[in-house]
């Protein structure tokens, strides 16, 4: 089977990313033909994609192109005219592809995986300026709420629209969660979850917890991403538990300024920045650690670190609103905490020093391995894009006959 992959592919790279890699590594080995179109914005695919798109992070090409981008529809007739997919996967599209692709996507079997809040929410992120979550449909509110100004919620119009009749021609809309299923049929789209594959732990990994306490964080430095609160948190932590160590692994537009932060507080002894880092680092990280820490403000619409971490025994403190909700059993894989919430966090992680450090029941950590096996994900893919191509010909006989 001929299988093309769309995705933004953004010069921040993160979960989204993530995925599309594992699943075209994942596609290749079982002899299916795979093929990336992506975006200029970032590496494209680490320059693996066959088809890129021109692109632009500036805000007055934006106007334009992110209602109708004609370089990726451009790049999209040349990939369907060379590569002939029998199934199309689109990913990740709005900020620069855009939804003007799924009108060249009509005659071939395509399936759109819906990984975030951006088809339902301007900002991408369902929270308030004020860090609250945000639990309305959108619409009107998002400018009076301040999310957006008016020149922006007026230039989405049509943009949402696209978006929205861009969902509609495709045979089939896939979320990340159960979450964001139902996020997105409290909008009008109706999706079905299908678990993200998350790697297997690799043959030579043992967790050994160091001595002294020691959480890490992993993830982009966003302010979605809760890291000031966490910087907050800790340095209270300190003040009752001054033996603890905070790891950051990861990078982003707020590096400089939460370095700063910690600075201001007084913990910089207590936490090491480590930037970007690859999953093999990531991986090697969750050894000695006693914890995960992913004190999310935004609800995340799966938040892949956590299963990662728990199915390698690592425990996660992570957020209770979004879908780490639906990875981690408190107290038993974990501790969900209300986000936004420092007092739980600080209790939390106090509660975790105190304990001392400990390890995922078998239990737990195979039932997620299980539900996020790599194997598993290929092989209900293949089948949907198998049954979306037997639909379309059973379709085609009938309006023949």
């Amino acid at each position: 089977m001929r299988v093309l992959l769309i995705t933004d592919w953004p010069a921040n790279v993160g979960g989204i990313e993530s995925y599309v890699t594992r699943v075209a590594h994942a596609l290749r080995l079982s002899g299916h033909e795979v093929q990336l179109l992506t975006s200029s914005a970032g590496s494209g695919a680490g320059n693996t994609a066959a088809y890129v798109a021109r692109a632009s992070d500036n805000p007055a090409a934006q106007t334009f192109l992110q209602i109708a981008n004609p370089f990726a529809v451009a790049r999209l007739r040349a990939a369907l005219r060379e590569f002939r997919p029998h199934a199309v996967q689109v990913n990740m599209f709005e900020k620069y592809l855009s939804p003007a692709i799924f009108r060249l996507l009509r005659p071939v079997p395509t399936v759109a995986f819906v990984h975030y809040y951006k088809p339902i929410c301007p900002t991408a992120l369902k929270l308030l300026p004020d860090n609250s979550l945000c639990e309305v449909r959108a619409g009107l509110v998002c400018w009076r709420s301040g999310c957006v100004g008016l020149a922006e919620w007026l230039r989405d119009r049509p943009r949402y629209a696209l978006i929205r009749s861009g969902f509609a021609e495709a045979d089939r809309i896939l979320t990340c969660s159960s979450w964001m299923a139902d996020e997105l049929r409290r909008n009008g789209i109706s999706a079905e979850p299908l678990p993200l594959p998350v790697p297997a732990p690799d043959p030579d990994f043992a967790r050994i917890p160091a001595q002294e306490p020691l959480f890490v964080y992993c993830g982009r430095l966003n302010r979605e991403k809760g890291v000031d609160l966490l910087l907050r948190a800790f340095a209270r932590v300190l003040e009752l538990r001054p033996r603890a160590k905070l790891r950051i692994l990861g990078d982003g537009p707020r590096r400089t300024q939460l370095e700063a932060v910690a600075a201001e507080l007084g913990i910089g002894t207590a936490i090491r920045f480590e930037g970007w880092v690859s999953f093999a680092e990531v991986e090697a990280s969750f050894c000695d650690a006693w914890a995960l820490v992913a004190p999310s403000l935004w609800p995340e619409p799966l938040g892949l670190v956590a299963i990662e971490a728990i199915t390698r025994g690592l425990p996660a403190i992570a957020s209770a609103s979004g879908g780490f909700s639906e990875s981690i059993v408190d107290g038993v894989s974990g501790r969900l905490v209300p986000n936004g919430d420092e007092q739980a966090l600080v209790d939390s992680l106090v509660d975790a020093v105190d304990h001392g450090p400990s390890t995922v029941p078998d239990h737990a950590v195979h039932a997620l391995r299980r539900r996020h096996d790599v194997e598993e994900h290929k092989a209900q893919l293949i089948a949907l894009f198998r049954e979306i191509n037997n639909a379309r010909r059973r379709v085609g006989a009938l309006r023949d006959a």
